[in-house]
């Protein structure tokens, strides 16, 4: 092959346009470089051999070029300077061959990188777990990944076509539809949980979150692109730890119920015992009751008593029938202050024997609630009974006092449980809602933790921090119902 430096002047044999952009040469049968264009010419000159510039195999290309009579195209030279050029060779009519290069430095950079995406692309799609999909807005799959067959039973072809409203449990058909448009067109995007049907025919518990693609300038959503997981066993689980909550939360309630026993007992022995007297008495005025119209008046204020002490004993075993309920949370709306004396009712006579006496301050009008009253009687309880037990380490035989305090601001009521006890540590503090953590000899350390569960399961929540009494207060909050509830149900 000639040196670049005898090309500096070719003498010209062949035609080739001088305003071509792109690098051309013409060679002979024997691949030998006859002519040049001047963007060639700008090449040889930048210091570049044309061994370099031009095919290894160029003898070999020539030769196929002249004796098959056909083209060939895209023939690669990977230059020094780290340029990839592109060579296509096709025969003049005089048996000399002309070739034509481009430079396709950024056009192949783009394609490998392209290549390397769409193998990465592959490889994500082809052995995720998660169902990756395509739908159109009304909800039918334009294209699923394989993990289709492994999580629904359908292969991606299978689904294609199909409507995913097809598929979702019909009991939440309607609403979740209904969601899924609303949220796609405002939001552009939805995370949501339901149940879909296998091919099988048992249903699955699928987390779902998709997002919308918009058209550039309408921004109409044209196509929505959803992962799916099959959450089944997490639901599971999540219903097994609810199931053995509320199982602990009963057991804590029956736990309760014993140490307040002698109380309960006591409470329940006044009425009955009254009940007895006034019968008696009812029973000797009987056989006086033509002699003397005095007696018939005293017989029927006893009868009237009977009944009042019948009616308080039947309401103290309602409360506690009520309090020992098991089952799920049936939450209703209530008044925060019902609450706080159905609670106060309870350990009234722990607290009095104790000689513990609870200052109430709570406001003539507080907004409802919408909680289980139960659970949260519980709660008030418990933050009630550690106050008394609190009293009773600084305050041992002696009078004492807590206080229990309610209030609102515009979204929240408030509760505080206020004692006069030796207060915590701040380490100590700082652990208090912890699951068995407890400061007391025979304590379990389960109390305030579920009773923190308890209250934040309704939007609510629960702390402590030091009282300026020198003891604890504990201080709860739940979100009070919207004002147009508050009328509305009222």
């Amino acid at each position: 092959m000639p040196d670049k430096n005898k090309h500096a002047a070719p003498a010209r044999g062949w035609w080739l346009p001088a305003a071509d952009p792109q690098p051309a040469v013409v060679l002979d049968a024997r691949a030998r470089l006859c002519d040049w264009n001047p963007a060639m010419h700008a090449w040889l000159s930048a210091g570049l051999a044309p061994d370099l510039l031009l095919p290894k195999n160029l003898a070999h290309l020539v030769q196929a070029v002249l004796e098959q009579q056909r083209a060939i195209e895209d023939v690669r030279v990977a230059v020094p300077d780290g340029r990839q050029l592109l060579w296509s060779f096709f025969a003049l009519t005089d048996g000399h061959v002309q070739g034509r290069a481009r430079d396709a430095t950024e056009t192949l950079s783009t394609f490998q990188q392209a290549q390397q995406a769409r193998r990465l692309y592959r490889l994500i799609i082809e052995n995720t777990t998660d169902l990756i999909s395509r739908h159109t807005p009304g909800g039918e799959f334009l294209d699923a990944s394989p993990a289709a067959w492994a999580l629904l039973g359908y292969w991606p072809e299978q689904l294609r076509g199909t409507r995913i409203q097809e598929l979702i449990h019909p009991q939440e058909r309607d609403e979740l539809v209904q969601r899924y448009s609303r949220a796609l067109e405002q939001d552009g995007y939805l995370t949501l949980s339901y149940r879909i049907r296998h091919r099988d025919g048992h249903y699955l518990w699928f987390e779902t979150a998709s997002r919308a693609i918009r058209e550039t300038y309408t921004g109409s959503v044209v196509e929505v692109v959803s992962v799916s997981r099959d959450i089944t066993e997490r639901v599971r689980s999540e219903e097994h730890n609810r199931r053995l909550q509320e199982e602990l939360t009963h057991a804590t309630r029956l736990a309760t119920l014993g140490e307040l026993a002698s109380g309960i007992a006591h409470e329940i022995n006044q009425p009955l015992a009254a009940i007895v007297n006034y019968a008696s008495a009812s029973q000797r005025y009987l056989t006086a009751l033509q002699a003397d119209a005095e007696l018939v008046q005293r017989l029927t204020l006893g009868l009237e008593r009977i009944n009042s002490h019948a009616q308080h004993a039947a309401e103290v075993i309602k409360r506690l029938r009520a309090f020992l309920r098991k089952g799920p949370r049936k939450a209703q709306r209530i008044n925060p202050a019902q609450l706080a004396a159905d609670a106060l009712r309870l350990c009234a006579w722990e607290a009095q024997q104790q000689q513990v006496e609870i200052i109430q301050q709570i406001p003539a009008e507080l907004p409802d609630v919408h909680v289980d009253p139960v659970l949260i009687q519980q709660v008030l309880l418990n933050l009630l009974r550690n106050a008394i037990e609190a009293n009773q380490e600084t305050h041992p035989d002696c009078p004492s006092r807590i206080w229990l305090t309610l209030s609102q601001d515009e979204r929240r009521v408030h509760l505080e449980v206020t004692d006069q006890g030796p207060g915590l540590a701040p380490e100590q503090l700082a652990s208090l809602f912890t699951p068995f953590f407890t400061s007391k000899e025979d304590g379990l350390g389960l109390g305030l933790s579920m009773s923190q569960s308890i209250i934040e399961g309704f939007g609510g929540g629960l702390e402590a921090r030091p009282a300026e009494t020198g003891g604890l207060c504990l201080h709860g909050w739940l979100p009070v119902l919207p004002a147009q509830e508050q009328v509305t149900e009222k």
